[in-house]
Protein backbone atom coordinates (compact mmCIF):
# COMPACT_ATOMS: atom_id res chain seq x y z
CA UNK A 1 0.00 0.00 0.00
CA UNK A 2 1.31 3.41 -0.93
CA UNK A 3 -0.17 5.32 2.01
CA UNK A 4 0.82 8.82 0.94
CA UNK A 5 -1.19 8.67 -2.25
CA UNK A 6 -4.00 6.65 -0.73
CA UNK A 7 -3.63 3.94 -3.39
CA UNK A 8 -4.82 0.44 -2.55
CA UNK A 9 -2.83 -2.05 -4.59
CA UNK A 10 -3.05 -5.78 -5.14
CA UNK A 11 -0.58 -7.91 -3.28
CA UNK A 12 1.76 -8.13 -6.24
CA UNK A 13 1.03 -4.70 -7.72
CA UNK A 14 3.88 -2.43 -8.68
CA UNK A 15 4.34 1.12 -7.33
CA UNK A 16 1.83 3.73 -8.46
CA UNK A 17 2.23 5.94 -11.51
CA UNK A 18 0.71 9.39 -12.04
CA UNK A 19 0.14 11.05 -15.40
CA UNK A 20 -1.63 14.26 -16.45
CA UNK A 21 -3.89 14.83 -19.42
CA UNK A 22 -5.73 17.97 -20.63
CA UNK A 23 -8.83 18.09 -22.83
CA UNK A 24 -11.42 20.53 -24.14
CA UNK A 25 -14.63 20.31 -22.11
CA UNK A 26 -18.20 21.51 -22.47
CA UNK A 27 -20.13 22.01 -19.23
CA UNK A 28 -23.93 22.29 -19.46
CA UNK A 29 -25.69 24.13 -16.62
CA UNK A 30 -29.17 23.04 -15.43
CA UNK A 31 -31.90 23.84 -17.95
CA UNK A 32 -33.72 26.06 -15.45
CA UNK A 33 -30.76 28.45 -15.34
CA UNK A 34 -31.22 29.58 -18.93
CA UNK A 35 -27.41 29.82 -19.21
CA UNK A 36 -25.53 28.60 -22.30
CA UNK A 37 -22.97 25.79 -22.20
CA UNK A 38 -19.49 26.73 -21.02
CA UNK A 39 -16.38 25.82 -22.99
CA UNK A 40 -13.17 25.26 -21.05
CA UNK A 41 -10.18 23.03 -20.50
CA UNK A 42 -10.03 20.28 -17.90
CA UNK A 43 -6.65 19.06 -16.64
CA UNK A 44 -6.68 15.73 -14.83
CA UNK A 45 -3.99 13.65 -13.16
CA UNK A 46 -4.72 9.92 -12.96
CA UNK A 47 -2.86 7.80 -10.41
CA UNK A 48 -2.86 4.00 -10.69
CA UNK A 49 -0.45 1.09 -10.16
CA UNK A 50 2.04 0.59 -12.98
CA UNK A 51 1.72 -3.19 -12.77
CA UNK A 52 -0.77 -5.65 -11.27
CA UNK A 53 -2.03 -9.16 -11.91
CA UNK A 54 -5.30 -10.63 -13.04
CA UNK A 55 -7.72 -10.82 -10.12
CA UNK A 56 -6.38 -7.72 -8.36
CA UNK A 57 -8.80 -4.93 -7.54
CA UNK A 58 -6.89 -1.68 -7.90
CA UNK A 59 -7.85 1.78 -6.75
CA UNK A 60 -7.59 4.68 -9.17
CA UNK A 61 -7.35 8.35 -8.17
CA UNK A 62 -8.59 11.23 -10.38
CA UNK A 63 -7.10 14.56 -9.35
CA UNK A 64 -8.43 17.82 -10.83
CA UNK A 65 -5.39 19.91 -11.67
CA UNK A 66 -7.67 22.49 -13.33
CA UNK A 67 -11.45 22.67 -13.57
CA UNK A 68 -13.17 23.91 -16.72
CA UNK A 69 -13.76 27.44 -15.37
CA UNK A 70 -13.43 29.65 -12.33
CA UNK A 71 -15.98 30.51 -9.70
CA UNK A 72 -17.45 33.69 -11.27
CA UNK A 73 -17.95 37.01 -9.55
CA UNK A 74 -21.34 35.98 -8.14
CA UNK A 75 -21.10 34.10 -4.87
CA UNK A 76 -18.57 32.88 -2.34
CA UNK A 77 -18.95 29.11 -2.02
CA UNK A 78 -18.95 27.74 1.49
CA UNK A 79 -16.59 25.08 2.78
CA UNK A 80 -17.54 21.47 1.94
CA UNK A 81 -20.41 22.25 -0.48
CA UNK A 82 -18.92 20.97 -3.78
CA UNK A 83 -18.78 17.31 -4.82
CA UNK A 84 -17.53 15.83 -8.11
CA UNK A 85 -18.52 12.48 -9.64
CA UNK A 86 -17.44 11.07 -12.97
CA UNK A 87 -16.57 8.15 -15.22
CA UNK A 88 -13.14 6.81 -16.17
CA UNK A 89 -12.80 4.54 -19.21
CA UNK A 90 -10.66 1.41 -19.10
CA UNK A 91 -9.64 0.00 -22.49
CA UNK A 92 -7.14 -2.38 -24.02
CA UNK A 93 -6.94 -5.79 -22.39
CA UNK A 94 -10.33 -5.16 -20.83
CA UNK A 95 -13.07 -2.60 -21.30
CA UNK A 96 -14.93 -1.01 -18.41
CA UNK A 97 -16.51 2.21 -17.21
CA UNK A 98 -15.19 2.96 -13.74
CA UNK A 99 -17.45 5.03 -11.49
CA UNK A 100 -15.47 7.80 -9.77
CA UNK A 101 -16.59 9.89 -6.82
CA UNK A 102 -14.99 12.47 -4.58
CA UNK A 103 -15.99 13.58 -1.09
CA UNK A 104 -17.93 16.80 -0.53
CA UNK A 105 -14.75 18.46 0.60
CA UNK A 106 -13.48 21.86 -0.46
CA UNK A 107 -12.03 24.99 1.14
CA UNK A 108 -14.10 28.19 0.95
CA UNK A 109 -14.03 29.29 -2.70
CA UNK A 110 -14.20 33.08 -3.15
CA UNK A 111 -15.83 34.73 -6.10
CA UNK A 112 -13.69 35.01 -9.22
CA UNK A 113 -11.22 32.37 -8.10
CA UNK A 114 -10.21 28.87 -9.21
CA UNK A 115 -12.57 26.04 -8.38
CA UNK A 116 -11.27 23.51 -5.87
CA UNK A 117 -12.60 20.00 -6.51
CA UNK A 118 -11.76 17.03 -4.33
CA UNK A 119 -9.91 13.98 -5.66
CA UNK A 120 -12.21 11.27 -7.02
CA UNK A 121 -11.58 7.58 -6.46
CA UNK A 122 -12.85 4.37 -8.01
CA UNK A 123 -11.92 0.67 -8.14
CA UNK A 124 -11.28 -1.61 -11.09
CA UNK A 125 -11.03 -5.41 -10.89
CA UNK A 126 -8.54 -6.67 -13.45
CA UNK A 127 -9.84 -9.58 -15.52
CA UNK A 128 -7.39 -10.13 -18.39
CA UNK A 129 -3.63 -9.97 -18.95
CA UNK A 130 -2.19 -7.22 -21.11
CA UNK A 131 -2.15 -3.43 -21.00
CA UNK A 132 -5.16 -1.56 -19.63
CA UNK A 133 -5.34 2.15 -20.43
CA UNK A 134 -7.18 4.61 -18.18
CA UNK A 135 -8.83 7.68 -19.72
CA UNK A 136 -10.89 10.35 -17.94
CA UNK A 137 -14.35 10.91 -19.43
CA UNK A 138 -17.47 12.90 -18.45
CA UNK A 139 -17.92 14.28 -14.95
CA UNK A 140 -20.57 16.06 -12.91
CA UNK A 141 -20.21 18.83 -10.32
CA UNK A 142 -22.80 19.14 -7.57
CA UNK A 143 -23.11 22.24 -5.36
CA UNK A 144 -25.27 21.57 -2.29
CA UNK A 145 -25.92 25.12 -1.08
CA UNK A 146 -27.97 27.17 -1.14
CA UNK A 147 -29.88 24.70 -3.32
CA UNK A 148 -28.57 21.46 -4.81
CA UNK A 149 -27.64 21.94 -8.47
CA UNK A 150 -25.66 19.96 -11.02
CA UNK A 151 -23.66 20.67 -14.13
CA UNK A 152 -22.64 17.89 -16.51
CA UNK A 153 -19.23 18.24 -18.19
CA UNK A 154 -18.34 16.25 -21.31
CA UNK A 155 -15.11 15.99 -23.34
CA UNK A 156 -15.30 17.80 -26.70
CA UNK A 157 -12.30 16.03 -28.19
CA UNK A 158 -10.72 12.60 -28.10
CA UNK A 159 -9.00 12.30 -24.74
CA UNK A 160 -5.61 10.65 -24.52
CA UNK A 161 -5.05 7.90 -21.94
CA UNK A 162 -3.64 9.27 -18.72
CA UNK A 163 -2.22 6.03 -17.31
CA UNK A 164 -1.56 2.41 -18.30
CA UNK A 165 -1.57 -0.68 -16.10
CA UNK A 166 0.49 -3.69 -17.18
CA UNK A 167 -1.56 -6.72 -16.12
CA UNK A 168 0.14 -10.10 -15.74
CA UNK A 169 -1.60 -13.47 -15.69
CA UNK A 170 -1.74 -14.33 -12.04
CA UNK A 171 -4.46 -16.95 -12.33
CA UNK A 172 -6.88 -14.82 -10.38
CA UNK A 173 -10.61 -14.64 -10.66
CA UNK A 174 -12.13 -13.19 -13.80
CA UNK A 175 -15.14 -11.79 -12.05
CA UNK A 176 -16.77 -8.41 -12.53
CA UNK A 177 -15.08 -5.65 -14.41
CA UNK A 178 -15.80 -2.74 -12.13
CA UNK A 179 -16.35 -2.12 -8.49
CA UNK A 180 -16.37 0.65 -6.01
CA UNK A 181 -18.48 3.68 -5.63
CA UNK A 182 -21.74 4.46 -7.44
CA UNK A 183 -22.16 7.62 -9.42
CA UNK A 184 -24.82 9.81 -7.88
CA UNK A 185 -26.15 12.51 -10.20
CA UNK A 186 -29.17 14.36 -8.79
CA UNK A 187 -31.57 15.78 -11.35
CA UNK A 188 -33.35 19.10 -11.64
CA UNK A 189 -36.58 20.01 -13.41
CA UNK A 190 -36.09 20.79 -17.08
CA UNK A 191 -38.79 23.39 -17.46
CA UNK A 192 -38.26 27.09 -16.89
CA UNK A 193 -40.95 28.58 -14.61
CA UNK A 194 -43.08 31.28 -16.13
CA UNK A 195 -45.03 34.20 -14.82
CA UNK A 196 -44.60 36.39 -11.79
CA UNK A 197 -44.92 34.34 -8.59
CA UNK A 198 -48.22 35.05 -6.99
CA UNK A 199 -50.26 33.87 -4.08
CA UNK A 200 -53.86 33.06 -3.55
CA UNK A 201 -56.36 35.42 -2.09
CA UNK A 202 -57.98 34.91 1.24
CA UNK A 203 -61.31 33.11 0.87
CA UNK A 204 -63.00 35.93 2.72
CA UNK A 205 -61.81 38.62 0.29
CA UNK A 206 -64.14 39.40 -2.65
CA UNK A 207 -62.40 39.20 -6.03
CA UNK A 208 -64.72 41.68 -7.73
CA UNK A 209 -65.41 44.55 -5.33
CA UNK A 210 -68.13 47.07 -6.00
CA UNK A 211 -67.19 50.68 -6.77
CA UNK A 212 -68.30 51.69 -3.31
CA UNK A 213 -65.80 49.23 -1.80
CA UNK A 214 -62.84 49.87 -4.03
CA UNK A 215 -63.07 53.49 -4.97
CA UNK A 216 -64.70 55.26 -2.04
CA UNK A 217 -63.40 55.40 1.50
CA UNK A 218 -65.28 55.29 4.74
CA UNK A 219 -64.70 57.43 7.81
CA UNK A 220 -61.01 56.63 7.65
CA UNK A 221 -59.52 59.64 9.33
CA UNK A 222 -60.57 58.94 12.89
CA UNK A 223 -63.97 60.64 12.92
CA UNK A 224 -66.89 59.47 15.01
CA UNK A 225 -65.85 55.81 14.67
CA UNK A 226 -69.31 54.69 13.62
CA UNK A 227 -68.62 54.47 9.86
CA UNK A 228 -67.12 51.82 7.61
CA UNK A 229 -64.11 49.96 9.01
CA UNK A 230 -63.24 47.45 6.27
CA UNK A 231 -62.23 48.65 2.79
CA UNK A 232 -61.71 46.23 -0.12
CA UNK A 233 -59.60 47.38 -3.02
CA UNK A 234 -60.09 46.41 -6.61
CA UNK A 235 -57.86 43.92 -8.36
CA UNK A 236 -55.46 45.71 -10.70
CA UNK A 237 -53.10 44.32 -13.32
CA UNK A 238 -49.57 45.58 -12.67
CA UNK A 239 -46.83 45.17 -15.32
CA UNK A 240 -43.45 44.54 -13.69
CA UNK A 241 -39.92 44.81 -15.06
CA UNK A 242 -37.36 42.64 -13.31
CA UNK A 243 -33.65 42.46 -13.97
CA UNK A 244 -32.22 38.94 -14.03
CA UNK A 245 -28.81 37.52 -14.93
CA UNK A 246 -30.35 36.08 -18.10
CA UNK A 247 -31.70 39.43 -19.23
CA UNK A 248 -34.47 41.85 -18.38
CA UNK A 249 -37.83 40.11 -18.06
CA UNK A 250 -41.41 41.36 -17.90
CA UNK A 251 -44.50 39.95 -16.27
CA UNK A 252 -47.96 41.20 -15.35
CA UNK A 253 -49.53 40.23 -12.06
CA UNK A 254 -52.96 40.92 -10.50
CA UNK A 255 -52.66 42.72 -7.15
CA UNK A 256 -55.27 43.87 -4.65
CA UNK A 257 -54.89 46.22 -1.66
CA UNK A 258 -57.34 46.00 1.26
CA UNK A 259 -57.50 48.11 4.43
CA UNK A 260 -59.02 47.84 7.89
CA UNK A 261 -59.44 50.84 10.13
CA UNK A 262 -57.24 50.67 13.22
CA UNK A 263 -57.87 53.75 15.32
CA UNK A 264 -56.58 56.70 13.29
CA UNK A 265 -54.50 54.40 11.06
CA UNK A 266 -55.21 51.54 8.68
CA UNK A 267 -53.99 47.94 8.65
CA UNK A 268 -53.11 47.19 5.03
CA UNK A 269 -53.15 43.80 3.31
CA UNK A 270 -51.71 43.36 -0.19
CA UNK A 271 -52.66 40.20 -2.04
CA UNK A 272 -51.13 38.70 -5.16
CA UNK A 273 -54.10 37.03 -6.80
CA UNK A 274 -54.95 33.83 -8.64
CA UNK A 275 -51.88 32.79 -10.63
CA UNK A 276 -49.16 30.66 -9.05
CA UNK A 277 -45.94 29.11 -10.32
CA UNK A 278 -44.16 25.88 -9.54
CA UNK A 279 -40.85 25.72 -7.74
CA UNK A 280 -37.95 24.73 -10.03
CA UNK A 281 -36.09 23.11 -7.13
CA UNK A 282 -36.33 22.27 -3.45
CA UNK A 283 -36.43 25.42 -1.32
CA UNK A 284 -35.87 25.18 2.45
CA UNK A 285 -38.28 26.81 4.87
CA UNK A 286 -37.68 30.35 6.15
CA UNK A 287 -35.70 31.28 3.03
CA UNK A 288 -38.12 33.37 0.94
CA UNK A 289 -39.44 36.74 2.21
CA UNK A 290 -41.43 39.20 0.06
CA UNK A 291 -42.16 42.90 0.65
CA UNK A 292 -43.62 45.86 -1.25
CA UNK A 293 -43.74 49.64 -1.13
CA UNK A 294 -47.37 50.71 -1.53
CA UNK A 295 -47.46 54.04 -3.36
CA UNK A 296 -49.61 56.85 -1.91
CA UNK A 297 -51.28 59.46 -4.09
CA UNK A 298 -54.11 61.98 -4.09
CA UNK A 299 -54.05 63.97 -0.86
CA UNK A 300 -51.24 61.93 0.67
CA UNK A 301 -47.71 61.31 -0.60
CA UNK A 302 -44.95 58.77 -0.01
CA UNK A 303 -45.04 54.99 0.43
CA UNK A 304 -46.09 52.42 2.99
CA UNK A 305 -43.92 49.36 3.56
CA UNK A 306 -45.73 46.01 3.69
CA UNK A 307 -44.15 42.60 4.00
CA UNK A 308 -45.06 38.95 4.27
CA UNK A 309 -43.74 36.08 6.38
CA UNK A 310 -41.09 33.67 5.17
CA UNK A 311 -42.22 30.31 3.87
CA UNK A 312 -43.08 28.19 6.92
CA UNK A 313 -42.50 24.85 5.19
CA UNK A 314 -40.01 23.42 2.73
CA UNK A 315 -41.13 23.89 -0.87
CA UNK A 316 -40.53 20.79 -2.94
CA UNK A 317 -39.56 20.95 -6.58
CA UNK A 318 -42.73 21.10 -8.65
CA UNK A 319 -44.89 22.40 -5.79
CA UNK A 320 -46.63 25.80 -6.14
CA UNK A 321 -44.87 28.89 -4.85
CA UNK A 322 -47.28 31.43 -3.43
CA UNK A 323 -46.65 35.00 -2.36
CA UNK A 324 -48.36 35.29 1.04
CA UNK A 325 -50.43 38.31 2.07
CA UNK A 326 -48.21 41.35 2.66
CA UNK A 327 -49.20 43.46 5.65
CA UNK A 328 -48.27 46.85 7.11
CA UNK A 329 -49.74 49.94 8.83
CA UNK A 330 -50.69 53.13 7.00
CA UNK A 331 -50.68 56.28 9.11
CA UNK A 332 -52.21 59.10 7.01
CA UNK A 333 -50.15 62.24 6.57
CA UNK A 334 -52.84 64.34 4.90
CA UNK A 335 -56.60 64.94 4.97
CA UNK A 336 -58.73 64.18 1.92
CA UNK A 337 -58.96 61.38 -0.62
CA UNK A 338 -55.76 59.34 -0.58
CA UNK A 339 -55.04 56.60 -3.09
CA UNK A 340 -53.04 53.38 -2.66
CA UNK A 341 -51.33 51.65 -5.60
CA UNK A 342 -48.92 48.67 -5.87
CA UNK A 343 -45.29 49.73 -6.06
CA UNK A 344 -41.84 48.13 -5.98
CA UNK A 345 -41.87 44.42 -5.12
CA UNK A 346 -38.83 42.97 -3.35
CA UNK A 347 -38.20 39.27 -2.74
CA UNK A 348 -35.31 38.26 -0.53
CA UNK A 349 -34.34 34.63 -0.74
CA UNK A 350 -31.28 32.69 0.37
CA UNK A 351 -29.12 35.77 0.61
CA UNK A 352 -30.21 37.34 -2.67
CA UNK A 353 -32.53 40.25 -3.44
CA UNK A 354 -34.89 40.41 -6.40
CA UNK A 355 -36.38 43.84 -7.13
CA UNK A 356 -39.27 44.24 -9.57
CA UNK A 357 -40.47 47.72 -10.52
CA UNK A 358 -43.87 48.47 -12.11
CA UNK A 359 -43.65 50.15 -15.51
CA UNK A 360 -46.94 51.78 -14.57
CA UNK A 361 -49.27 51.39 -11.63
CA UNK A 362 -52.98 51.73 -10.97
CA UNK A 363 -55.00 52.74 -7.94
CA UNK A 364 -56.37 49.73 -6.09
CA UNK A 365 -57.92 51.53 -3.11
CA UNK A 366 -59.08 55.07 -2.25
CA UNK A 367 -59.56 56.14 1.36
CA UNK A 368 -60.89 59.25 3.08
CA UNK A 369 -58.05 60.14 5.42
CA UNK A 370 -57.40 62.61 8.22
CA UNK A 371 -53.87 63.90 8.78
CA UNK A 372 -52.04 62.36 11.74
CA UNK A 373 -48.94 63.65 13.46
CA UNK A 374 -45.83 62.06 11.91
CA UNK A 375 -48.01 60.64 9.18
CA UNK A 376 -47.02 59.61 5.69
CA UNK A 377 -47.25 62.76 3.59
CA UNK A 378 -44.04 63.22 1.62
CA UNK A 379 -42.28 60.36 3.38
CA UNK A 380 -41.41 59.80 7.01
CA UNK A 381 -40.23 57.01 9.24
CA UNK A 382 -40.07 53.46 8.01
CA UNK A 383 -41.28 50.53 9.99
CA UNK A 384 -44.97 50.30 10.63
CA UNK A 385 -45.84 53.72 9.18
CA UNK A 386 -45.24 55.19 5.78
CA UNK A 387 -41.76 54.80 4.46
CA UNK A 388 -39.28 56.40 2.52
CA UNK A 389 -40.17 58.16 -0.75
CA UNK A 390 -40.70 61.82 -1.45
CA UNK A 391 -42.16 61.27 -4.88
CA UNK A 392 -45.36 63.12 -5.70
CA UNK A 393 -47.52 60.06 -5.68
CA UNK A 394 -45.45 58.40 -8.39
CA UNK A 395 -43.51 55.17 -8.16
CA UNK A 396 -41.54 54.99 -4.96
CA UNK A 397 -37.78 55.13 -5.05
CA UNK A 398 -37.70 52.66 -2.20
CA UNK A 399 -37.36 48.94 -1.75
CA UNK A 400 -34.03 47.16 -1.92
CA UNK A 401 -31.08 49.49 -2.02
CA UNK A 402 -29.40 47.38 -4.67
CA UNK A 403 -31.87 47.90 -7.53
CA UNK A 404 -30.98 45.76 -10.51
CA UNK A 405 -28.39 43.82 -8.58
CA UNK A 406 -30.22 40.54 -8.88
CA UNK A 407 -27.50 37.95 -9.14
CA UNK A 408 -29.76 34.99 -8.78
CA UNK A 409 -27.89 32.61 -11.04
CA UNK A 410 -24.16 32.07 -11.11
CA UNK A 411 -21.90 29.80 -13.10
CA UNK A 412 -19.52 27.97 -10.81
CA UNK A 413 -16.89 25.96 -12.66
CA UNK A 414 -19.52 25.18 -15.20
CA UNK A 415 -22.07 24.58 -12.43
CA UNK A 416 -25.15 26.77 -12.47
CA UNK A 417 -25.73 27.65 -8.85
CA UNK A 418 -29.42 28.17 -8.26
CA UNK A 419 -30.05 30.89 -5.71
CA UNK A 420 -33.22 32.10 -4.15
CA UNK A 421 -33.88 34.82 -6.67
CA UNK A 422 -33.78 32.25 -9.44
CA UNK A 423 -37.11 31.00 -8.19
CA UNK A 424 -38.56 34.16 -9.65
CA UNK A 425 -37.61 33.81 -13.31
CA UNK A 426 -39.94 35.65 -15.62
CA UNK A 427 -40.78 34.91 -19.23
CA UNK A 428 -41.74 37.71 -21.64
CA UNK A 429 -45.32 37.86 -22.85
CA UNK A 430 -46.75 35.89 -19.93
CA UNK A 431 -49.80 37.46 -18.26
CA UNK A 432 -51.54 36.18 -15.17
CA UNK A 433 -55.30 36.08 -15.42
Amino acid sequence: MLGGAGILLGVSAAPAQAAEVAYATECVPPAISGLPPVQGTTKVEITAPAEAKVGDEVEIVWKFVQAASKNPDILDLEKDTVQPTGTLKAAGAQTAAVAMQGPRQNPPIPKNSDMKLSDMKGKLKLTAPGEVTLTPDAYNINVSKPISTDTKCTPKETVKPAATIKVTDGGGSSGGTTGGLPTVVPTLPTSVPTGLPTGTSSPSSPSSPTPSESETGGDAGGGDGGGQTDFTGKEVQIPYECKTPIGDKKATSPVQINAKKNGASFDLTVQFKKSVMDSPADIPKDSVKPSMEVVLGGADKGTVHVEGPTNSEDIKAGDPIEIPDLTGIYKPGASGESTLSPGVLTVKALGTTTTCTPTKTEVSLTLDTTEQASGASGGGSAGGSAGGSSTDGGLAATGAEDHGSLKALGLVAGTALLLGGAVFTFMPGRRAR
